[in-house]
């Protein structure tokens, strides 16, 4: 056990020191690959903040149950009986007296409330839903529909359906893009390590001469293509998370402007060792392609 461990960390070693050895070249392997993953990175990274602006705007994805105009105080207390039993989410109850009193507060509509002969509104519950997928917004508001003394729910779920089309299509371009940019992650580790084959081709012929063996030959490749992945995957954490500190304080001032406190969420420890493990890993295949391409070869 102690001889392999030995071995894998000689090969980590060579691996450093191959990098090392072109700082420049290295440098600007590391930059390219990290604009590769930064752009895909940052379209997902954009769409989960799109979902939470969205999850963050009051009244965005609420369910409006408005009750019978005869509906007295039993009533109520049955329908806030069903909603704690469903657990649908929360919900706050808006008896028809305040709701007169804000629409009273609007601009130019105090002379209009004051002569009603009486109060037209009726009770009403605001249910914030814990699920908000459009489907299940409609069969909860179709469930509602069916409650005693509920005269009519109100449900704006056409833009809700826009909204997680268009995400769902934001996803499936971001998902084409890595595919598409790991690819080309993958071709960059090909000629990198093609290069190193053909740079180091008599020192592998004379390695080969004297015993050594095809994994012991390899082994430093693979580690050169796993780490350059890795710290590429690194670089575009670090331009990402500089882009989205750019943009934080024009975003905070626009959303202050509408009324809200919403702030960009950029990348968590967790997505950084995603990523990092996530170039290590394509690295390391454009190494092995590379490696069994073009090293057997010479051997």
């Amino acid at each position: 056990m102690s001889a392999w461990f030995a071995q894998h960390l000689a090969a980590l070693r060579d691996a450093l020191r191959r990098l090392a050895a072109a700082p420049l070249n290295s440098l600007l392997s590391l930059v390219v690959i990290g604009v590769t993953l930064t752009l895909p990175t940052a379209g997902w990274l954009a769409i989960e903040n799109l979902r939470q602006l969205t999850g963050d705007v009051e009244g965005t994805q609420q369910i409006s149950l408005f009750l019978a105009l005869e509906a007295g105080r039993r009533d109520v207390a049955e329908i806030e009986a069903r909603l704690r039993q469903e657990r649908v989410g929360r919900w706050r109850f808006v008896s028809r007296e305040d709701a007169l009193k804000r629409l009273q507060a609007a601009e130019g509509m105090a002379e209009i409330i004051a002569s009603l002969p009486h109060n037209p509104l009726p009770d009403a519950f605001v249910v914030t839903p814990a699920d908000t997928r459009p489907e299940s917004l409609e069969s909860l508001a179709e469930s509602f529909s069916r409650w005693p003394k509920v005269a009519h729910v109100q449900l704006d779920s056409a833009w809700v359906k826009r909204f997680d089309a268009l995400l769902r299509l934001g996803r499936l371009v971001v998902l084409l893009l890595g595919v598409l940019f790991a690819g080309a992650l993958v071709t960059i580790t090909f000629s990198t390590i093609r290069l190193q084959i053909l740079a180091q081709a008599a020192e592998i012929e004379v390695a080969r001469l004297i015993g050594a063996t095809d994994a012991f030959i390899q082994r430093p490749l693979h580690y050169f293509g796993a780490l350059q992945g890795t710290l590429g995957g690194l670089c575009a954490a670090l331009l990402v998370s500089a882009g989205f500190l750019m943009l934080a304080p024009a975003v905070g001032e626009l959303a202050r402007l509408y009324g809200t406190s919403f702030a960009l969420r950029g990348l968590a420890a967790g997505d950084v060792v995603i990523l990092s493990a996530t170039g290590g890993v394509l690295g390391w295949l454009g190494a092995r392609i590379s490696v069994l391409m073009h090293l057997r070869q010479l051997l």
